[in-house]
């Protein structure tokens, strides 16, 4: 039988012990949660808004699909602290659970600033090791919103153990699910290590920063007095450090581009990227392609326009855009399919590669090999840096980070030769002699061991030196050695290139080839890992 809602399971004042418990304990449950959902309190939620931050609830609504959000540990909270007798919070200062992005499940903690500063104890990192440990074992991306004071000092050495534990499911996860981390307050001491050893790096201008010591350290220390946004704040690490590979200005903008990431990457390792069909003809061809490459060598261009060209839709979702700009990388579609894409920029310092270039590509290459993304590398390098700084600054071991991260990935490689590739930034640049399965050029791409100029001096040495109009036969050598060595068709007769191609075909040529690739299968020797020259 039906009750109806007159049916009070009380009437008259008798108790049913087994009824209202039940209802107590519903009312409790209430209470708890909206406690819980309060954080701070109002007035610490008005203080995070007038610093143009959103909450960390705010945050999670806004980067999941619209009701997609499930918490775990919404009563989860601390023993206290052991110094001055700290209360404990519902929640413990953090936010965690699991939702989708445009489908897709991924598992997420949002740190809570109104709540202890968001401070990290105990219970605080037992709730985001939860989520860990299930995003690895789902295998479904992990998302980090970072916004905290750091360990919370009240707990002495529990909250250090508490950020080892982090590191530790960090590292484990790393090569088996893509790890995101949004630093979108402060992130200091022990806490910026996480981030660090995460896939990607989102910060937000003025809003967030990370240091290991912060400037009153600093200054007592050295002397030196600093900002915080002078020592860590996203700009700071955008450009001179590369710890930060986006700055977006708002808590808004930095959540819609994680979404825009997510959508190129697989969920684990074990599956391949995302297919998005943006009805882009496979054999779309462009031929503002076959003009794009000066007929001066030594005039720069633009090799985005390139880039935007041949990707469909024209889309490129550009990674590590303001560090390093003489390399690009960035993800794209080609037929549909992500690609990860690394290029050198002949507009910023020619193309050239120096340290920091080595390294994000490097790390770049690396990511793209353990998540099953086919690479493409479009050339047009000078070499690598010359000078002593370069030099003292350790650009041998740097570049052989990206030598060797290219010779390590059995992932689909593709190269194309637009214009200069010289000496050992030849080979470094993914040629056929360290393992890329497909080489192409263009018409204008000049291959040798070094520039048309430079090689004259060398090889005409004597002949410069004895004549009497030097400057006369050094150009004469020169264009002798540009029409004779400087081109690639010697490299294509040698077999160093697959093809030489028609700029406007690049598009057609670069899909057809990855179709081709698709069941590649390489064998590597029995090993633990290799020693990458870190």
């Amino acid at each position: 039988m039906t009750r109806t809602r007159s049916e009070d399971p009380n009437p008259a004042g008798r108790v049913n012990p087994a009824v209202w418990p039940a209802r107590d304990n519903l009312e409790s449950l209430r209470s708890m949660r909206d406690e819980a959902r309060q954080g701070g309190g109002t007035k610490r939620i008005e203080e995070q808004h007038a610093r143009g931050k959103l909450t960390a609830r705010e945050r999670i609504d806004l980067l999941l699909d619209e009701g997609s959000f499930e918490e775990f540990d919404v009563l989860k909270a601390g023993r206290g602290g052991h110094l001055g007798g700290e209360k404990s919070y519902l929640s413990d200062g953090v936010v965690t659970g699991h939702g989708s992005i445009d489908g897709r499940e991924v598992f997420l903690f949002s740190q809570d600033f109104t709540v202890v500063g968001g401070s990290l104890g105990e219970a605080h990192s037992e709730k985001i090791g939860k989520v860990m440990d299930h995003a690895v074992r789902v295998g479904a991306p992990f998302i980090g919103i970072n916004d905290s004071g750091g360990a919370r000092i009240q707990e002495g050495v529990d909250a250090l153990a508490a950020y080892g534990s982090i590191f530790n499911r960090n590292v484990q996860a790393s090569g088996v699910i893509p790890q995101i981390s949004c630093v979108m307050g402060p992130c200091a001491g022990g806490a910026v290590y996480s981030p660090a050893m995460t896939d990607f790096t989102f910060m937000v201008e003025s809003a967030s920063y990370m240091f290991v010591t912060g400037p009153n350290v600093v200054k007592t220390v050295i002397h030196q007095d600093i900002s915080f946004e002078d020592l860590g704040g996203g700009a700071v690490h955008a450009e001179k450090s590369g710890v930060a590979h986006f700055v977006l200005p708002n808590d808004i903008l930095c959540l819609r581009e994680v979404r825009r990431l997510i959508n190129y990457l697989p969920s684990n390792n074990l599956q391949e990227p995302p297919i998005l069909d943006l009805q882009d003809p496979i054999d779309r061809t462009d031929p503002a392609l076959d003009y794009l490459v000066p007929a001066n060598p030594n005039q720069a261009y633009d090799m985005k326009v390139l880039i935007r060209s041949i990707l469909d839709g024209a889309e490129f979702f550009e990674v590590h855009g303001r560090f390093a700009r003489n390399l690009l990388i960035g993800f794209g579609r080609l037929g549909g399919k992500t690609i990860g894409l690394i290029a050198n920029q002949p507009a910023v310092l020619a193309g050239v590669l120096d340290s920091n270039a080595s390294v994000k590509g490097a790390r770049f290459v690396r990511f793209c090999d353990v998540f099953n993304i086919p690479l493409i590398c479009l050339v047009d390098v000078p070499g690598f840096m010359p000078g002593p700084e370069q030099e003292h600054g350790g650009i041998i071991r740097h570049g052989a980070k990206l030598l060797y991260a290219f010779i390590e990935a059995t992932v689909p490689r593709i190269t194309v030769v637009v214009r200069k590739a010289y000496g050992g930034a030849y080979i470094v640049m993914n040629s056929k002699h360290i393992g890329a399965d497909i080489n192409y050029a263009w018409p204008t791409a000049e291959i040798a061991v070094l520039g048309p100029r430079g090689a004259a001096e060398v090889i005409y040495r004597k002949e410069i030196r004895e004549s009497s109009d030097p400057h006369v036969v050094l150009s004469e050598k020169e264009d002798f050695y540009r029409k004779t060595f400087a081109n690639p068709f010697l490299a294509a007769k040698r077999g160093y290139i697959d093809d030489v191609i028609f700029p406007r075909d690049t598009r057609g040529r670069l899909i057809r080839s990855l179709q081709v690739l698709e069941g590649k299968t390489t064998q590597r020797p029995k090993r633990k890992h290799g020693n990458i020259p870190l």
